[in-house]
């Protein structure tokens, strides 16, 4: 059964004529009748009294209604495609780790904003598990998240790099570590830390850096926002070490330091993923551009070269 075979069908029903029905179609009468013929041996099922005026059958009353919703649902679904493909996607939804969310997004929000006023933005701070499961899920069109591995092999997936930052330590302004104008792996590893909860590459990043340093990562505390960090690392003896990107804050708080580590300078690669089908989507695409802009100047202090050298 072909979408023409029931465009005919409906013709004939709404005119009472094949003859008509053909120059509503702008097809010769004989096609119509072609078609109709062949809708009738695949249902084997007659559909019309030919008669002066063709009136429809039992079975031809029994497939109206179905005929045109089938018809009403692909012209809507062609207009709707359509819309896709120009650009009137009605909203953009993006899941994002939360120093993303922070400091990378606010101006690339404004500018697409300004861009595509008449798509609704919708952002929502995960981790990168998260960010990526609902990204597969179908339930974002975007995700902002920490590289890794598995993504390289994700043939439906386009990944962006956008930027890699050095990770820091972050310690209250009192903090014995302070001492240091570089913290030691093997002086990390004798204080408690406060670590991201599981699902966040971040903590995969540095028990995987302990290991390979030959020390223990004491975790003696789980938490999944920044401005959490900053509350209990105020507090006294815990630690945390955080991308640069989320100690921005950090650096203007009076009771709070940030120091680099010693070599090896642990670094973290953020990229952005979307499906190899939602990239060829005017907005989808637009935001993307926007977002790998913002990324190529988004960490450029002049400490920055020198920290990542000491890799």
């Amino acid at each position: 059964m072909r979408l023409e075979q029931l465009e005919a069908f409906l013709s004939v029903a709404d005119t009472g004529s094949f003859q008509a029905a053909a120059r509503h179609c702008g097809v010769t009468q004989s096609t119509i009748s072609r078609q109709i013929q062949a809708l009738e041996v695949e249902l084997d099922a007659t559909l019309f009294h030919r008669m002066a005026q063709v009136k429809l059958t039992v079975a031809g009353e029994a497939l109206l209604p179905r005929a045109r919703r089938i018809c009403q649902d692909w012209q809507l679904a062609t207009r709707e495609i359509a819309d896709l493909m120009a650009g009137q996607q009605p909203e953009l939804c993006v899941a994002a780790i939360h120093s993303v969310c922070s400091h990378l997004l606010p101006p690339v929000l404004q500018q697409f904003c300004q861009d595509y006023p008449h798509v609704q933005m919708r952002v929502t701070a995960l981790g990168s598990d998260r960010s990526l499961k609902v990204l597969r899920d179908g339930l974002v069109d975007i995700a902002i998240v920490m590289d890794n591995e598995r993504l390289a092999t994700s043939l439906d997936m386009q990944v962006i790099p956008l930027y890699q930052e050095p990770v820091e330590v972050l310690m209250g302004v009192d903090h014995p570590l302070t001492e240091h104008p570089r913290v030691p792996w093997a002086a990390l590893a004798q204080y408690p830390h406060v670590v991201f909860k599981d699902g966040y590459g971040m903590q995969r990043l540095v028990q995987a850096q302990f290991e390979q340093s030959g020390g223990t990562l004491h975790a003696a505390l789980e938490l999944n926002t920044l401005d959490a960090f900053r509350g209990v690392v105020r507090q006294g003896q815990m630690v945390a070490l955080l991308p640069q990107s989320a100690l921005a804050d950090s650096r203007h708080d009076p009771a709070l330091a940030v120091r680099p580590t010693e070599a090896p300078v642990l670094t973290r690669r953020v990229v952005l993923v979307t499906t190899r089908d939602r990239a060829a989507i005017p907005p989808i695409q637009h935001f993307c551009h926007l977002v790998h802009e913002r990324g190529a100047v988004f960490l450029s202090p002049p400490e920055l070269s020198e920290l990542l050298s000491m890799r």
